[in-house]
Formats: C-alpha cells, structure tokens, sequence
C-alpha cells in the first residue's frame, strides 16, 4: 500500500492559503457588514426626523406660533400702535417672514430634512430652537454634554446595580431549583410590567409627601451645599429614589430571565456527565453553565451600557432630575427637532458599533462561533 506524505512546502502553502482565505472572508464580512448597519442608521435617522416633523405638520405649528407671537409682541408695543396700519402691518409681515427664514421655515420639507440628516450623519448638531444650556448656549452638542453626567449617574448607578445583582441571585436561585426563593421570584416577575415612572410616584408620595425623609425630586437641594461632603450626601439623597424606582421596576423579571437560562444549562446531558465524574459544583458552573450564557450576559451588558445614553426619559422628567431623559422629552414637547437628532444620531451610532462589535466578542467567547462563516 503506497503511503502519500505532504513535503513541507506543500504544507506551508496550504497553511498560507487558509489564513489568506479567512482574512478575504473576514474582510469581505467587516465590509458588507458595516455597510448594512449604516444604511439602517440612515433610514432610522430619517424616520426620526420625519416622525419628530409630523411629515410638516410641526411646521405649521410653528408658522402659526411665530406668527401669533410677532403680532401680539409689535400689536401690543406702544410705538407701534401709533404707526400707519399700512406700515405697521408690512413690519409684521416682514418681521415673520425673517423669524421664519432663521427657524429655516422658507426651506421645502424635503431639503430641510436632507440637510437634517447630512448635519446628522456626520455630527454636525447644529442649535437647539427652544432649549439652552444652563451656560446660556443653543449648541446641541453642549446641551447634550451638559445634561450626559446626571444621567450617567443614574442610569449607570441603577443598571449596573441591577445588572450585576440579578445574575449573582439568580445563580443562586438556579441551584435551589422550586425553593420557597425560587417561587417568589417567578410570581413576583409580573410587577415589571409597571413602568419605573408609576413606582416613582408612590416612593414619591411615601418617602417625600407622608414620611418626609427624602426630597421630592431634583439632583441637590437647593441652594447647593458649598462643602464638597455635604454636595455629595445630597446628591446620594437625591439620587436614592429615582434610582430605587428604575430597580424595583425590573429587578424580579432580570432575576427570572437569568435564572432561566442557567436551567436551560443546567439541565444539559454534559453537565450531568460532569457530576458524575465528580467535578466539583464550582468546577461546573464556571465551564457548562455560566460559558455558554457568556454570548447573552454580553449582549444585555452592551446593550445595557448604551441605553445609558438615552436616560429614563419619563422617570427623570417625574423626579425633575436633569438629565438627557428629562432634556429629550422637552424637545420632544417644544417641537426641538435638533436635539431629537442629535440624541437620536448619538444612539444610533453607539448602538450600531455595538452590534458591529458584539459579533467578533462572541467568537471570542465560544469557539464554535465563526467570523463571516454562513
């Protein structure tokens, strides 16, 4: 029988043309890739713009407020009222007509709304038309900077808290399968169906209105404390109700989903074959029941890192906390199309290079993940 044997250089070319074949793969993924999430980021961009525009409803809207607001403030001043009707009512017209032509009101829908999202896609904020910063500025971008770190504080204090929290219990719920815990936690899941909003209104009325030991709402007392420790023990003081009810909201059911999943696990025949050989229980939680969630406990981490961006935006806006939550309803309120953008660019950029990025973590994480592979 004849024996075929590869030379080395045969073996080095066929290693060459792997690697060469995989980087083409990878290459032609990361590009078809990143060319599918922008265009996703454009449509949802426009979407929001046309939404937030009501299709040019808003801006009839605004026409008539202009125009209401420029004849009550010329029609109501002295000097005004002893003008020509003729002349005063060409000084209406004219003063509308420059109002709308700085609010971009004289400009077609349709080329508004593409240099909306050109401004957008690359960045470009813009002013705000309603809201300023608490500095006096209109730049979306400062108002938006201005209003990043409250929400950050709160968002990032209460999801991390829950997030971390609710896959240490549920661990240990999942190793106490039908315990007296294990039931609470399923017949309590339901109560996330209430938004954190509702929960705020009751803690509200609780902790602030009946019992009066926390404020009712805002981020420091007011006037602010000078000395830095008492700034921050008001701050924590401030912070402890909206955070609470951001928690309490979702607590039971993140417990429930967790929990699921490490039975889904658990109950594998290879973890079965691993008791019995005798591994220890931390030995088999570690390698077949908390490794393969890893691919979900880093998809809710993602996702839950970037919706720190958008806020709580009727929680903060019921606990007066200024945050980018409380900021975006207002602009959704006052008809800001900028900052609903703005926000909304930010949020889609960050959300689509999470996706971007998620898959090339979870081949990292589980090798039977393949980059580019169908």
């Amino acid at each position: 029988m004849a024996v075929v044997t590869q030379s080395p250089t045969e073996g080095a070319v066929v290693k060459t043309s792997a690697r060469t074949s995989a980087f083409v793969r990878i290459s032609r993924y990361i590009v078809m890739r990143l060319l599918t999430l922008f265009v996703t980021v454009v449509i949802g961009v426009y979407l929001t713009i046309m939404i937030a525009n009501m299709g040019g409803y808003v801006d009839q809207i605004m026409r008539s407020e202009v125009r209401d607001r420029i004849t009550q403030q010329i029609g109501l001043n002295p000097a005004m009222q002893r003008m020509d009707p003729a002349v005063r009512r060409k000084l209406i017209e004219d003063t509308i007509a420059l109002e709308e032509d700085r609010l971009g009101l004289n400009v077609p829908l349709v080329v508004r709304n593409a240099r909306y999202l050109t401004n957008a896609l690359t960045l470009n904020l813009g002013r705000s038309i309603n809201i300023t910063s608490d500095a006096g500025s209109k730049q979306v971008r400062l108002i938006l900077l201005e209003r990043l770190p409250p929400t950050l504080l709160l968002m990032g204090s209460s999801q991390l808290f829950l997030f971390f929290s609710s896959i240490f219990l549920a661990l240990g719920i999942s190793r106490n399968y039908g315990s007296f815990w294990d039931k609470l936690v399923v017949a309590f899941s339901p109560t996330s169906a209430v938004p954190p909003w509702f929960y705020g209104i009751f803690l509200i009325l609780i902790f602030a209105a009946v019992f009066k030991v926390l404020p009712f709402g805002g981020m420091v007392d007011s006037p602010p404390p000078t000395n830095t420790f008492a700034y921050t023990l008001s701050l924590l003081k401030h912070l402890i109700l909206p955070a609470f009810s951001l928690i309490i909201s979702s607590f039971f059911l993140s417990i429930y989903n967790y929990r699921t999943f490490f039975l889904i696990y658990s109950s594998e025949d290879y973890v079965e074959m691993a008791k019995a050989k005798g591994l220890p229980a931390r030995d088999v939680e570690q390698r077949y029941i908390l490794r393969p969630t890893l691919p979900n406990i880093i998809t809710n981490f993602a996702l839950l890192i970037i919706t720190l961006w958008t806020g709580a935006t009727i929680t903060e806006t019921v606990f007066l906390w200024p945050g980018l939550g409380r900021t975006l309803f207002r602009a959704i309120g006052l008809y800001d199309i900028p900052i609903i953008v703005g926000s909304t660019i930010i949020y889609a950029y960050l959300l689509a290079m999470t996706v971007f990025l998620l898959d090339f973590f979870y081949a990292l994480v589980d090798p039977r993940v393949k980059v580019g592979a169908k």
